[in-house]
């Protein structure tokens, strides 16, 4: 059938140009026309209505072929083969038909619609307002008519379709509810990232189970849907790989858990509390109260800092005092000052130990233990009392100072005067 049909169009396209090559030497090609144009426009209908056919025949075996058994498929897929053939062999001849028409100054808007509606190619015919006129015109009658046959059925299912997802809804909330309980009452000791992310995963599979369904009593195939996902997820992948990298990091983040919500972090080049974190990005509240969002890409390959992981910090602290005080003296103070501070743990030992000779001054390093969250309480109440009592200790805190010695020439510089010979010093040169 092919073979015939393209046969058909190569004779079509040379008797059009045997009337073109008549015209130019002056043969009188009206009837002739008429007669191509009767021809091919009765052609044309005739392919019109058998590539319908094959359209609508495509459709049913393609309904029946998820529900028939494994003989019947190879049966109904050879079908669909060769009707998807035949609708390419009748695509072609009426391309070709319309090509004609045109030549020969024919209106053939019917058949461009017929085109495009039965294959759904998109070309420039579309933007032609009477092609576009009928298109909107068959689709409103079609609308029309689906409407009036099945609104009873479509409304029915439109109704079971929402109490499916107010159910699973409902459902949802309960699995986010279990999730809640089990990540909390378990022996895992899961971080607050990690249970915030399992519940709010329990409450969306839960939801897209529901979607599914109720899409399958709306009629919609779930396996073509499923794979034009996996399609869309590989080219949006493509698409989005800088997303995608902070979803990993992110993946990577709640697994090994180097910091959760609450702490204080040096991460990404931010310093503050973890607020909130998702599979793409942390949002760290800083010091002085901004918010930032910090990609999890960033977090994950930079070094993460996590200041307030550990229960117990030690406080680094240095005190500086005069060559002229008393060592013993000082150490003495300086532990008594930081043992008597209500916060400063009993173990580990304190320690206080001198720790460099400076330009300027003996260097004392302090080192007191503390729990995490009285870190700044002691490091301020410290500086104070420590300066406060050097201060009635009378020690002294220097500063950094340097001392100048001015050496005597061992011969002295003399200058001879000699008065000029009217008795005056002599004048600048």
């Amino acid at each position: 059938m092919a073979n015939v049909e393209r046969g058909i169009n190569r004779l079509l396209s040379l008797r059009l140009a045997l009337l073109g090559w008549e015209s130019k030497l002056g043969v009188d090609v009206t009837e002739q026309s008429a007669l191509l144009v009767a021809n091919v426009t009765l052609r044309a209908n005739e392919l019109s209505l058998l590539l319908n056919f094959a359209n609508t025949r495509i459709g049913e075996l393609a309904a029946e072929l998820p529900k028939a058994t494994s003989y019947e498929k190879e049966d109904i897929e050879y079908a669909l083969r060769r009707l998807r053939i035949k609708r390419e062999i009748c695509t072609e001849s009426i391309e070709a038909a319309v090509t004609v028409l045109e030549s020969l100054d024919v209106n053939s808007d019917y058949f461009k619609q017929v085109l495009i509606t039965s294959t759904g190619a998109v070309s420039e015919d579309i933007f032609e307002v009477k092609v576009l006129s009928r298109l909107l015109e068959n689709w409103t009658e079609a609308a029309t008519n689906w409407f009036g046959e099945n609104s009873i059925s479509f409304i029915v299912k439109l109704i079971v379709f929402c109490a499916i997802l107010f159910g699973f809804h409902l459902l949802a909330d309960v699995a986010r509810t279990v999730a809640t309980k089990a990540v909390s009452n378990s022996k895992l000791k899961l971080s607050k990232l990690l249970q915030e992310f399992f519940i709010s995963m329990a409450g969306k599979v839960v939801f897209f189970i529901g979607l599914m369904i109720g899409l399958s009593q709306l009629g919609v195939q779930l396996a073509p849907l499923l794979a034009g996902f996996g399609v869309a997820g590989i080219v949006i992948g493509f698409a989005l790989q800088g997303t995608l990298s902070n979803f990993a990091s992110g993946m990577m983040i709640l697994i090994y858990r180097p910091f959760d919500v609450g702490d204080m972090v040096i991460a990404g080049g931010v310093q503050g509390n973890v607020k909130k974190l998702s599979l793409v990005s942390a949002t760290i509240q800083t010091i002085d109260n901004q918010r930032i969002v910090v990609p999890n890409n960033m977090i994950w390959n930079d070094v993460i800092t996590n200041i307030t992981a550990e229960k117990v910090r030690r406080v680094d602290m240095v005190f500086g005092i005069s060559y002229k005080d008393d060592i013993d003296h000082a150490e003495r103070v300086l532990h008594d000052v930081v043992s008597s501070h209500p916060a400063v743990l009993k173990r580990p030992e304190i320690m206080i130990k001198v720790a460099n000779l400076g330009e300027s001054s003996v260097d004392f390093w302090v080192r007191p233990w503390v729990k995490t969250e009285d870190y700044w309480d002691v490091f301020w109440d410290l500086t104070k009392s420590v300066k406060q009592r050097f201060d009635k200790e009378g020690i002294c805190i220097p500063f950094p100072q340097r001392d100048v010695h001015l050496f005597p020439s061992a011969d002295p510089v003399t200058v001879d005067v000699k008065p000029s010979s009217n008795g005056n010093l002599p004048a600048d040169q």
